[in-house]
């Protein structure tokens, strides 16, 4: 007797339920494996739907009309590939026939219908499929006779999935081993358009087999977060696959609307294009994701947010290529549209080119995406677009400012529903453009000679603040903030307002976990080498003791001194080149990449001149570098001239620098501010950092490096600036789901309201009569009525300073802070929230006018820095780290606006040059760095400010008060003791030492007051 467990069985299972919901199942002795083709179905179809066609068919072949139809169509199968005859059918003679009816998007028409419901979708049991042997494989799919899918199944019990793919790497050669001809069931697009490997509890799927380089896409549900599947209660773990994406109208759709044959064209050095081809098939949560805001639109209709939290590298690009296509053509139950136009907001150019093969892949139509190009014409180019109601309309982030006054003239739109699909999430469509682009969306058109009064317009304006009904939005980002939660996440029980219960959350979610632990993305923190700089500067003989400058400016001049200085960079560039070379180079067939990402566009420069002369001294013939940043960069200390991307780059030859830098010529890419978002080259294996990231930027460029491809198994992060901890704590909030700690208080923005009325720097009428000025477009009688406060604003800030009154003129920084502060918030909150207060609308028209005009009036010498010499300087590698995520998640929320206009004023706590020198070099002994320093004030300030006792003392005293408490220097001693294992050689000094106590203790006064103050401040989220 047969165990239950053995794969028949698994097999058989499969079967039943497929056959019971609209599946045929086949006899694998009618497959005709010479054809690759089930003909019993071929020649019914087209019988039952195009008889017309068949009967010229037959009239003109005489009797031999099914082997000659069958053999035509499989030559145009072999030539044009299976999913572009399924989707426009093939021609033989003067007869036309279609292979495939997919669901129209109406169902006006009961004709195609009836043809859709006439598509034969079977399955077929052990097919021997081999022109040489009798090898079988377990399941294969066809639609209408046209073979489109294989399976491999394995029982846990027995054998695992990793079984089920080896079995297609080496024994399901797309080559006969015979004849070399290829197996026409298994070639690359022929035939099968993906091939999937499943278990009992895992699904893997590869559309191109190329024996052992063969790979595999996981297919799998996640599970709790993470890789895999959950257990199912009611059977197999991947039941999911049969039970919905092999459900017969699930399965015609992916065919119809997702499977497409993606074309790169790349151009070699010598100039030559070449194109690769690539069949792109939905893995399961991009798959979900579109459906899912299918079904859910198609009840809510325009009006609504999602946000969608997708990993870095999880194929977004793809999914909002799917997305965009189906909404454009989506449909309600009365068959009315229900989107005028899908807006696509992105940087990537990639995206335009995609869309347009794609959709001409499924509708075989132009004129379907019209991408809004060339500057000049931008305006006009996007109100045709609208008036004509194009499909898809692909603009950037840029492109707004342009066009939207234009639109706003020429057109009105007020009936209009629009679907705006924003990639990544872009931090403009959370702000002031965003709303521009509702107000121009929804925008009326005003009859001539009708008197609208500033208050009308003033409601208009802030009516497009809260969601229009005309406009959905589908927000896609890897690391959402806490306002793009905010803005466009969903609150699980729509019928209560937000809370600390009832928080909003993404509609759907894709984690960075389940990314890492399915393979399909690198954990790039596996191996993360962080280093220590350790250096001592002296005054060069000269006499500072008269020169008093600001101590923070001071210290970020004398750090950016010597991050440019040419030794420090020397030193770097040795160590990124030969780490590269021993490490790196040799991996991915010598085709591995790295990027050096530099703090400046200047030190991307001398980091050029600097490694290109240090691979030309080494004699390494190997190695050659590009470096990409903006605009033009003058450096005396280098040359003469203007340093260019263009300049700089000599070995371009009139290619994309992406381009170029795929090809073997380059090796290492040097990037300042560009290429750490969005920028996607597999072949990136290592990463050289020299700039100090935080947050969201943390993530997204390291992430660069974390695409997967044949052989890459690891990557490498050498780090010169910054702490492991602050890395992990940049990942921890997107490792899994991000999610709010709280909801923003709205009722802040009425308190910060009054305070900024109090400081009397405006009067109402000079509001007034700005915001009139601005509706009429008057721009002299606007800048006449924000004068006046400017005015106030500089005299105060004048008589305070030369009277020496810290209190006043810390008042007036903080009025300048809380002016910018009341703008961000403002502009966030108005768009979750209907303030319906017309006070708040021309307060903030004023502020934004004012702002601009509110400077520090205080003088600030510069730091002079001839006098200064690098005296000492050693590198030190720190050893290679394992970075781990997922512990203490709940730790890492995200915070919403809690606090609102309780800044505190930066006191520039004038110091010696020499004075500040002495503080970097002399408070500790031994080999230490101010980084060493930084890991143990950063350590101990962290647990100080953990102390509810010192966060009340810190609200209520000044700064030198709250220094002066007993309290202050005991929290920090049993804080340095805490810190004993990890800080040794520190700790002991700082507890032996009242000296080194009492310099600690000045150092983190700064840090610690200013941390409670921070807390008290900048938790709000409010960006600053």
């Amino acid at each position: 007797m047969n165990s239950p467990h053995k794969e028949i069985h698994f097999e058989s299972d499969i079967v039943a339920h497929l056959t019971s919901h609209g599946w045929l199942v086949g006899d694998p002795a009618k497959y005709d494996r010479e054809l690759a083709l089930y003909p019993e179905d071929v020649i019914g179809w087209i019988q039952d739907t195009q008889p017309k066609a068949w009967d010229k068919l037959k009239a003109t072949h005489n009797g031999a009309s099914e082997k000659t139809l069958l053999s035509r169509l499989a030559q145009v199968l072999d030539k044009e590939g299976s999913l572009a005859v399924l989707r426009q059918g093939f021609k033989d003679l003067s007869a036309k026939f279609d292979m495939c009816q997919f669901r129209p998007a109406q169902a006006i028409n009961p004709e195609i219908l009836d043809r859709y419901n006439k598509v034969r979708c079977r399955v077929v049991r052990q097919v021997r499929y081999s022109l040489s042997n009798e090898n079988s494989i377990d399941l294969v799919f066809f639609i209408n006779g046209i073979p489109v899918a294989t399976a491999e199944l394995k029982t846990d019990f027995t054998q695992t999935i990793d079984d089920a793919k080896n079995q297609y790497r080496y024994d399901r050669n797309p080559k006969d081993p015979s004849s070399k001809r290829e197996e026409p069931l298994l070639a690359f697009k022929r035939r099968a358009l993906v091939h999937f490997a499943v278990s009992t509890d895992e699904v893997w799927m590869a559309t191109e087999l190329k024996g052992k380089d063969t790979f595999f896409l996981p297919f799998n549900l996640g599970n709790n977060g993470g890789a895999g599947n959950p257990a199912n209660p009611s059977g197999y773990r991947t039941a999911y696959w049969w039970e919905r994406a092999l459900d017969r109208d699930a399965w015609l759709n992916i065919v119809g609307r997702f499977v497409h044959l993606s074309k790169e064209e790349k151009k070699t050095a010598e100039g030559k294009k070449e194109i690769k081809e690539k069949l792109i098939f939905p893995r399961y949560h991009q798959w979900e994701v579109v459906n899912q805001l299918l079904a859910t639109v198609k009840v809510e209709k325009a009006g609504q947010k999602y946000l969608i939290q997708h990993s870095a590298g999880s194929g977004k690009t793809n999914s909002i290529a799917w997305l965009a296509h189906q909404l454009s053509n989506l449909h309600d139950d009365t068959d009315s549209k229900i989107f005028s136009s899908v807006i696509v907001i992105t940087d990537r150019t990639i995206l335009d080119q995609q869309l347009q093969d794609a959709i001409y892949q499924f509708e075989h139509k132009q004129g379907v995406v019209c991408r809004v190009t060339n500057e000049g014409v931008k305006s006009a180019q996007l109100a045709q677009a609208l008036k004509d109601n194009v499909p898809i309309i692909i603009v950037t982030i840029q492109t707004f400012p342009f066009v939207l006054e234009a639109i706003q003239k020429e057109t009105s739109l007020k009936n209009r529903t629009y679907a705006i699909i924003a990639d990544e999430a872009h931090s403009s469509q959370t702000g002031a453009a965003a709303k521009n682009l509702k107000k121009v969306l929804t925008a009326e058109q005003i009859e001539e000679g009708e008197e609208i009064s500033n208050e009308d317009l003033l409601i208009a304006e802030m009516a497009a603040r809260p969601q229009p009904n005309s406009l959905s939005y589908f927000a896609f980002t890897a690391t959402p903030k806490s306002k793009t939660l905010e803005l466009f996440g969903r609150l699980p029980d729509p019928t209560l307002p937000a809370s600390d219960s009832n928080l909003p959350q993404a509609f759907h979610v894709y984690s960075m976990r389940q990314a890492i632990e399915e393979g399909f993305i690198l954990d790039v923190l596996l191996n993360y080498t962080p280093y220590k700089l350790a250096f001592k500067l002296a005054h060069n003989g000269k006499d500072y003791d008269n020169d008093t400058v600001d101590q923070s400016d001071a210290m970020k001049s004398l750090m950016r001194w010597v991050r440019l200085h040419p030794y420090n960079i020397s030193q770097k560039v040795q160590i990124v080149v030969e780490h590269f070379r021993t490490n790196v180079a040799w991996r991915l067939k010598a085709q591995a990449k790295a990027m050096v990402v530099t703090s400046s566009r200047k030190e991307a420069v001398r980091y050029k001149l600097a490694i290109d002369k240090y691979i030309k001294t080494q004699g390494y013939k190997d190695l050659a570098t590009l470096v990409a940043f903006s605009g033009e960069v003058s450096d005396s200390e280098s040359g003469p001239d203007e340093f260019t991307e263009q300049n700089m780059n000599v070995g371009l030859k009139g290619r994309d620098l992406r381009e170029a830098f795929d090809t073997d010529e380059f090796q290492i890419l040097l990037v300042a501010n560009k290429y750490q978002t969005g920028f996607d080259q597999p072949k990136l294996v290592s990463m050289y950092v020299d700039k100090k990231l935080a947050g969201v930027a943390a993530v997204q460029t390291l992430s660069r490096l974390n695409r997967t491809m044949p052989g890459k198994d690891q990557t490498f992060v050498i780090d010169f600036v910054n702490d492991p901890e602050e890395i992990r704590a940049a990942f921890q909030p997107y490792f899994e789901t991000a999610e709010l700690a709280g909801v923003s208080d709205a009722n802040l923005i009425h308190d910060l309201q009054s305070k900024l009325d109090g400081a009397r720097i405006y009067t109402p009428e000079e509001v007034e009569g700005l915001v009139a000025a601005y509706f009429k477009g008057r721009q002299g009688d606007m800048q006449a009525w924000v004068t006046p406060a400017v005015d106030r604003y500089r005299v105060q800030f004048r008589e305070a300073i030369e009277a020496e009154d810290k209190e006043a003129v810390d008042a007036m920084q903080i009025f300048r802070k809380d002016v910018g502060g009341f703008i961000r918030a403002y502009d966030f909150l108005s768009q979750i929230v209907d303030f319906g207060d017309t006070d708040l609308e021309k307060r903030s028209i004023f502020f934004k006018h004012l702002l601009p005009w509110l400077k520090d009036e205080r003088s600030h010498e510069q730091v002079d820095l001839s006098a200064v010499k690098l005296t000492h300087y050693k590198l030190s590698d720190t050893g290679k780290h394992a970075i781990k995520l997922g512990q203490d998640l709940e730790d890492y929320k995200l915070k919403p606006i809690t606090d609102l206009g309780s800044g505190k004023a930066h006191d520039p706590e004038s110091a010696m040059l020499a004075e500040i020198i002495q503080k970097m070099n002399d408070l500790f002994e031994g080999d230490l760095t101010d980084n060493d320093l930084l890991a143990l004030a950063n350590h101990v300030g962290g647990l100080m400010m953990e102390s509810e006792m010192l966060a009340e003392q810190a609200a209520a005293n000044t700064k030198e008060q709250f220094g002066a408490s007993p309290d202050y220097k005991n929290v920090m001693i049993d804080s340095v003791a805490d810190g004993l294992d990890k800080y040794q050689e520190m700790a002991k000094q700082v507890l032996n030492s009242p000296r080194v106590q009492d310099g600690l203790s000045e150092i983190l006064l700064e840090l610690v007051y200013a941390g409670f103050a921070k807390k008290r401040d900048g938790e709000s989220g409010v960006q600053k």
